[in-house]
């Protein structure tokens, strides 16, 4: 299918900023609003999204699962590939038995840090600089599956979330061994074979994640000495949860579900509303970005009917610190 012109940075830019300049909302409207599909991915060629990071321009960096790559979208859904991590003789990742890139995460110097899941030596923290090819930083166990990735650029840690081992590992952004940060009842899945930690963010003081078994969003206080403090539960009932992000500097979290073909809006008290559905052109949505009111949602198509994309779509609240 023919694409549109390739957008300059700067009106990639205007465009995501064109979906925030609405008016308003009067109250009565959902708090999610104007979806569009952005681009469309061949299941064929492995191009499911699991992850996303944006741009300063309002473009996004995606993980291919199935592809081992890394992608760049435009919002005028141009897609090029950054980088395709190396390929493994005879992969054995739990739970998915082939190789498959999870995680990512940017810096603001245009790094990029993936995880790469293959049941092999070659799992664990991969790195992308500018210009470089994709490195290694830090080995994870293989028998593993490490999934969301989130960076704390203040502390220079990245966080992974383990769904297999119910495990946070914490790993220096310049290199080095992992570390378990967190190993918890709250990040194990409840069932043998079942995806237990998978989505992660470094929030408020706080690492947050999801457990998709469980159907929770676990709350895990930063300590002043970098540790791990008691988890708390804050949310329940958000089966297959994958993904999340904060639309505002409080508790209130977009969480994509993941099963459901849903995206819905978890509030501090743990309550949740579904605010985007198959209607709006989720595919078994993976992950949930947020850039001031520009809501960005990838989708695998891994069970629904249609097939991978990304859809951007516009707040029309503020959350502030709600």
């Amino acid at each position: 299918m023919p694409r549109r012109p390739r957008l300059t940075g700067a009106a990639t830019a205007a465009l995501a900023l064109g979906l925030v300049a609405a008016a308003p909302a009067t109250g009565t409207e959902p708090p999610v609003g104007d979806a569009r599909v952005v681009a469309r991915f061949d299941p064929a060629a492995g191009r499911t999204p699991e992850n996303i990071a944006l741009e300063p321009d309002g473009s996004a960096d995606l993980t291919f699962a199935a592809a081992r790559t890394v992608a760049h979208v435009t919002l005028d859904g141009t897609t090029t590939t950054r980088a395709t991590l190396p390929a493994v003789a005879d992969p054995a990742t739990p739970l998915v038995r082939r190789a498959v890139v999870t995680g990512i995460a940017r810096a603001h110097d245009g790094t990029l840090y993936v995880n790469y899941a293959t049941g092999t030596r070659a799992t664990g923290v991969w790195r992308l600089s500018p210009g470089a090819a994709p490195a290694r930083i830090a080995a994870l166990p293989p028998d593993g599956f490490p999934n969301g990735l989130a960076l704390d650029e203040r502390r220079g840690v990245l966080y992974a979330a383990d769904s297999v081992r119910g495990t946070v590992w914490r790993v220096p952004a310049a290199g080095g061994p992992a570390t378990t940060w967190a190993r918890r009842t709250e990040l194990r899945p409840s069932r043998a074979g079942s995806f237990g930690a998978n989505g992660i963010e470094v929030h408020r003081g706080a690492v947050w994640v999801s457990n998709t078994d469980r159907g929770t969003l676990v709350r895990l206080p930063v300590r002043e000495n970098g540790s791990a403090g008691a988890p708390e539960t804050l949310a329940r009932g958000l089966a297959g949860i994958d993904g999340f992000a904060f639309p505002g500097a409080g508790r209130t979290a977009l969480a994509a579900l993941n099963g459901g073909n849903q995206v819905v809006l978890v509030r501090r008290d743990g309550s949740h509303t579904v605010v985007l559905t198959e209607a709006d052109g989720l595919a078994g949505p993976t992950s949930v970005a947020v850039r001031g009111r520009a809501v960005y949602v990838p989708s695998a198509a891994y069970r629904a009917g249609h097939g991978p994309n990304l859809l951007l779509a516009r707040l029309r609240y503020h959350f502030g610190r709600l």
